[in-house]
């Protein structure tokens, strides 16, 4: 409804609603005057308010619903009859209720035991109760060192060669005033070499995607691998703050040359002051005639600002993770069941091509455009879309396979297809099994094609894209007659229609005159 009209109608209300009240106050003056006539006025005037009071009540129950109408405002009741906007952790129960309808349909044992697996620990997750920092760096950075600075007590290997952690490891901190514990998690070094190194790698990737926030430790500028390392952890969507360790090696104008130089590489992805110097071990100082000097550990600063952040934001760092895990887990089960739907729906379109062949090989048809129409056929479209949840009647099933069929035509994908089998069949069958062969693998091929067509078009939910109908069937032409698709294909084939048809040539009696 337009503002003009709205103001119209409630110009047009206030009127009637004038002539009612006039109407209204002239009948109850008739009844005051009446009513005198018989009653006392100290009886008169209270039973006249009362009257007078249930009117402009009803009036204003029959009219307050229809100008909150007009004015486009809600009933007082309607917004408590919706239900109130989710935070970020029933999101993520709701994600999870979803993979537990997902996990019902996945057949594949192990599959769907390791998603089961990962949606209890999601489960677990939102119910757990500290924030987890996950530190990532190289071997050499010092991490184990800087966890030990931060608990102010010895924990793990400090100092050993790099890679020596091979797991993760968890400690548990207190920060005051902050009612949450914190776990620190030292992970494996990165960019390690070797096969070990690169498993270590991936532990270490595996658990910051699961962290609230993330630390990443250098002890110098950012190395062309360490860049790529930095880019790939802010592109995980989580909190990253970056510690420059080792400052005690360097004089102040060098460590303040490093800050600067590592904030601007870093601007794009987090805040100037998300980028902290430390050092977690400071070299010992000689002492002439004495024990060497032990400087105290400076990590006051990377301590301060862990602090501010899970102070202001720390319950939003837990749920942002939480929503983020479980979003990637829902995509990783709708994944795993679009795999399972392809593989089951590519079984469907293996059966229709060599059904196809099959009754091509025993009765030819003229014309290739019959092989076209060969190509699509109603009842597998119907059988694909039920395997994707979809109840397609025939009528609709047989639109949608004639509009690929004469794409596939208008493209000049038939004839190509035949050409391009009938080089590869006549190199290799007998002259007399040719024909027939090339036109029953012709119209399976062309099967293929329509039927990898079809499962593209309801994985996108029933859309074909910016391209069209014709960039989909392009498309699946294209894959089908590469190299490897096509040796495969026509493996198959030889097996499943030209070997039957050479069998049933030589068992034919010999024509007369043949001989």
């Amino acid at each position: 409804m337009s503002t003009r009209t709205r103001l119209w109608m409630i110009a047009g209300l206030a009127v009637l609603a004038l002539i009612a009240v006039g109407a209204l106050l002239q009948g109850v003056n008739n009844l005051y005057w009446q009513l005198s006539w018989y009653l006392p006025s100290w009886i008169v005037q209270p039973l006249f308010a009362l009257v007078f009071a249930g009117f402009v009540l009803l009036l204003v129950q029959l009219a307050w619903p229809w100008l909150r109408t007009i004015t486009g405002k809600a009933r007082p009741g309607a917004a408590a009859s919706l239900p109130p906007p989710g935070n970020r952790r029933e999101a993520a129960a709701q994600n999870l209720a979803a993979i537990d309808q997902t996990l019902d349909r996945v057949r594949d044992a192990v599959e769907r035991e390791a998603l089961r697996q990962e949606r209890q620990r999601m489960q677990a997750e939102l119910e757990r109760g500290d924030l987890v920092i996950v530190l990532f760096g190289t071997g050499s950075a010092g991490k184990t060192s800087l966890i030990r600075a931060l608990l102010q007590e010895l924990v793990g290997k400090v100092g050993a060669a790099m890679g020596s952690t091979s797991e993760t490891q968890r400690y548990r901190l207190r920060l005051r005033s902050l009612q949450r514990a914190v776990v620190l998690v030292d992970t494996p070094g990165i960019l390690e070499a070797g096969a070990a190194g690169l498993e270590r790698e991936r532990l270490a990737r595996d658990q910051a995607s699961k962290a609230d926030l993330l630390l990443l430790v250098v002890d110098g500028d950012l190395r062309a691998a360490e860049l790529e390392v930095f880019e790939a952890l802010a592109g995980l969507g989580k909190r990253l703050m970056l510690v420059l360790n080792k400052c005690d090696l360097r004089g102040e104008q060098e460590e303040a040359r490093l800050l600067q130089l590592l904030r601007q590489r870093s601007r794009d992805h987090i805040a100037a002051e998300d980028v902290i110097p430390a050092s977690a071990a400071p070299q010992s100082v000689p002492m002439p005639g004495g024990r060497p000097l032990q400087p105290a550990a400076e990590v006051d600063a990377l301590l301060r600002r862990i602090a501010a952040v899970l102070h202001a934001d720390g319950e939003e760092l837990i749920a942002d993770n939480l929503l983020l895990q479980c979003r990637r887990l829902s995509e990783a089960s709708r994944s795993l069941l679009t795999r399972q739907r392809r593989s089951d729906c590519e079984v469907i379109v293996d059966r229709y091509m060599w059904i196809g062949a099959g009754v091509l090989a025993v009765t030819p048809l003229p014309g290739l455009d019959l092989l076209g129409a060969a190509a699509v056929n109603a009842q597998m479209v119907v059988e694909i879309a039920r395997i994707y949840g979809i109840s397609m009647s025939r009528q609709s099933a047989q639109d949608l396979a004639l509009s690929v069929g004469r794409t596939m035509a208008g493209l000049g994908l038939v004839k190509g297809g035949v050409s391009l089998l009938s080089a590869a069949l006549s190199l290799n069958v007998p002259a007399l099994v040719v024909s027939r062969a090339i036109q029953a693998v012709s119209a399976a091929w062309l099967t293929r094609v329509a039927g990898l067509s079809f499962i593209t078009y309801f994985e996108r939910d029933q859309d074909w894209g910016d391209g069209g109908v014709q960039e989909v069937v392009q498309q699946q032409y294209d894959l089908s007659r590469r190299d490897g698709a096509m040796s495969r294909f026509l493996k198959a084939a030889f097996s499943r229609v030209v070997q039957p048809l050479q069998v049933k040539q030589r068992s034919l009696p010999p024509r007369p005159g043949s001989d």
